[in-house]
C-alpha cells in the first residue's frame, strides 16, 4: 500500500494526523461485525479513510427492509449475501486497501479465531447474544472494541477494553453485567428504527475507530454517549468499575467455546441467590437440598459432599430430576453454575428456591470447616 497519492490529501494537511495518522491507519487492522444499519457506515468510511484491512462478518442477505437505512445496498442486491455485496462497493471505493469477507454467524465456537487476527473489533450486531459474546471474547484476547447500537430514536456509543485515566479497562459488562429478560427490550423490528440514526451512530463508530488507531482527539473510554435523533440532545455517562464482573466472563478459550450465548439471553439470573463458600456449606447440611455439580464429567477437584452431576450442557433435558424445592448448583469458578440457575428459573419460575455456589468448587479449597 502506498500513503504517496492524492486520495488522502485532506488527512495529510490535518494538523495532529498528516502522513504519520495515514500510516497508522493503512497499517491497521479492523474487524466489523454486522454488515446492517450501523455496519454500512462504519465500513464505507474506514474504506475511504484508508484502514488498511477490515474484515467483514455477517451471514445475512440483503432484504428490501433493510434498504431504508443500510445505505451500502440496493433493490438489485436483494437476495445476495451483505459481505459480499458490501466487499464490492468497498472496493470499488478503495482499491488500495484489504477486504476480507466471512459470510458466516459469530459463534462461540468460532469468535476466538476470527478476533485474534485483527487490531480492534467494532460491534454493529443488534442483538443481546452477539454483543455478549463480542464482548467476552475481546475481554479474554485484550482487542478494544467499539461499541454502538441503535433503538427507535436513539443511538449509544462506546469504547471498551481499552485502558483509561483509572489504568482499568472497562468493558461492556460494567454498562450492563448480564443480559435483560428476552421480554424486556424488544428489538427494531418490533419497535422500528429511523433510517438515518444507524447512519450518525455508524460515523461516530467510525470516527472513534480512527482516533483510536492515529491517537488524536479523545476516545470515549469509560464513557457511554446517548444521542437523540429527534432533539440532538446528546448526553455522556461515566462508566464505572464499581461492581466486578469478571466471574460473568470466560475464564479461557475453551471455555468461550462452551459458552452458549444464545441460551444464556434467553433467560434471566435476576433474583438468583450467591451462596459463599460458609453459607453454601451451611445450607447444604441443615436443608433438604437437591445438590447439583453442573460440571462436564471428569473435571477436578472432586466434590467431598453427597450430590447429583447433571453437566450443564445436558442440563435442559435432565429437567425432570430435579424434584426438590430447594436446588443449590455449584461448578468450577460458578460461571456455569450461574448461567444454570438462570435456565432452572425460567423453567420453574418461583415454586423453587435456586442458589449457587459464587466462585465455584474452587472457592472451596482454602475453607477450614
Amino acid at each position: 500500500m502506498t500513503t504517496d497519492n492524492e486520495r488522502y490529501a485532506r488527512h495529510y494537511s490535518l494538523r495532529d494526523f498528516g502522513v504519520e495518522g495515514q500510516k497508522k491507519l493503512l497499517e491497521a487492522r479492523v474487524l466489523v461485525i454486522g454488515a446492517g444499519g450501523l455496519g454500512c457506515p462504519v465500513l464505507q468510511y474506514l474504506a475511504a479513510a484508508g484502514t488498511g484491512t477490515l474484515g467483514i462478518i455477517d451471514h445475512d442477505a440483503v432484504s428490501l427492509s433493510n434498504l431504508q437505512r443500510q445505505t451500502l445496498y440496493t433493490t438489485d442486491d436483494i437476495g445476495f449475501l451483505k459481505v459480499e455485496c458490501a466487499a464490492e462497493r468497498l472496493r470499488k471505493l478503495n482499491p488500495e486497501i484489504s477486504i476480507i469477507t466471512y459470510p458466516v454467524e459469530l459463534t462461540s465456537g468460532n469468535a476466538w479465531e476470527m478476533i485474534a487476527g485483527y487490531d480492534m473489533v467494532v460491534d454493529c450486531t443488534d442483538n443481546f447474544s452477539s454483543r455478549y459474546l463480542i464482548n467476552d471474547a475481546c475481554v479474554l484476547l485484550d482487542k478494544p472494541l467499539i461499541f454502538g447500537a441503535v433503538y427507535r430514536y436513539e443511538g449509544q456509543v462506546a469504547v471498551f477494553n481499552v485502558t483509561g485515566d483509572s489504568s482499568s479497562k472497562l468493558n461492556y459488562r460494567h454498562l450492563f453485567p448480564e443480559p435483560p429478560a428476552p421480554d424486556e427490550i424488544p428489538d427494531c423490528n418490533e419497535a422500528g428504527v429511523l433510517g438515518v440514526l444507524p447512519g450518525m451512530i455508524g460515523m461516530m463508530q467510525a470516527n472513534e475507530v480512527i482516533k483510536l488507531i492515529t491517537g488524536i482527539g479523545k476516545v470515549l473510554r469509560g464513557k457511554l454517549m446517548t444521542f437523540s435523533m429527534l432533539t440532538y440532545d446528546s448526553f455522556t455517562v461515566d462508566i464505572t468499575d464499581e461492581k466486578p464482573v469478571s466471574h460473568l466472563i470466560p475464564e479461557d478459550r475453551q471455555e468461550l467455546k462452551k459458552t452458549d450465548y444464545s441460551l444464556i439471553c434467553s433467560f434471566s439470573t435476576h433474583g438468583i441467590e450467591e451462596l459463599d463458600p460458609a453459607e453454601f456449606y451451611k445450607r447444604i447440611s441443615e436443608e433438604k437440598s437437591l445438590i447439583i455439580d453442573v460440571r462436564e464429567e471428569g473435571e477436578s477437584p472432586a466434590a467431598d459432599f453427597p450430590h447429583q452431576s447433571v453437566p450443564l450442557s445436558r442440563l435442559t433435558e435432565s429437567l425432570s430430576k430435579f424434584n426438590q424445592e430447594n436446588i443449590i448448583l455449584f461448578c468450577q469458578s460458578g460461571k456455569r453454575s450461574l448461567k444454570a440457575a438462570g435456565i432452572l428459573m425460567h423453567h420453574f419460575g418461583p415454586e423453587k428456591k435456586i442458589s449457587h455456589l459464587r466462585n465455584g468448587i474452587q472457592a472451596l479449597q482454602n475453607i477450614s470447616l
